[in-house]
């Protein structure tokens, strides 16, 4: 006869299968594309788009962010971007040409994720506001 250890079972099953961080932003970058920052700044020069910087506040306090672009926190990105929440930011719309900033590119994908989760349909990721500033991208403070 043979017995299964269930505990054992669920213990290797964890351990071959748990997601790393790796897993979840190769995840994000597989949904919501990396545009440059070049490609970035035509976009805002354009009009139309609607930027998101999803550093915290201190962070923004301290490097600025694109101009004109809405300050929503990784972790309350999903509150702003629900309408069915009284903490929706109307300026997200589902049809809107999103584009993401983050420090380095990380935060901003794993937002844009959760965006095309959201049923969000145009979103993409710039990288990171240093690479924004390098290639001459509007600031503000």
């Amino acid at each position: 006869m043979f017995v299964v250890n269930l505990n054992l079972v669920m213990a290797i099953k964890e351990i071959y299968i748990m997601k790393r961080a790796k897993d979840y932003l190769s995840e994000a970058d597989s949904v919501c594309p990396r545009i440059s920052a070049a490609e970035g700044v035509k976009r805002h020069l354009a009009g139309g788009s609607v930027f998101v910087d999803v550093r915290d506040s201190a962070e923004i306090n301290s490097t600025g962010t694109i101009a004109g672009a809405l300050r929503i926190p990784r972790g309350f990105i999903e509150f702003a971007a629900d309408d069915n929440t009284d903490f929706h930011n109307k300026a997200l719309r589902k049809e809107s040409d999103i584009v993401l900033v983050c420090g380095a590119g990380g935060m901003a994908a794993l937002s844009g994720k959760t965006l095309k989760d959201m049923g969000y349909t145009s979103v993409s990721n710039v990288g990171g506001i240093s690479d924004w500033i390098d290639a001459g991208g509007p600031i503000e403070t």
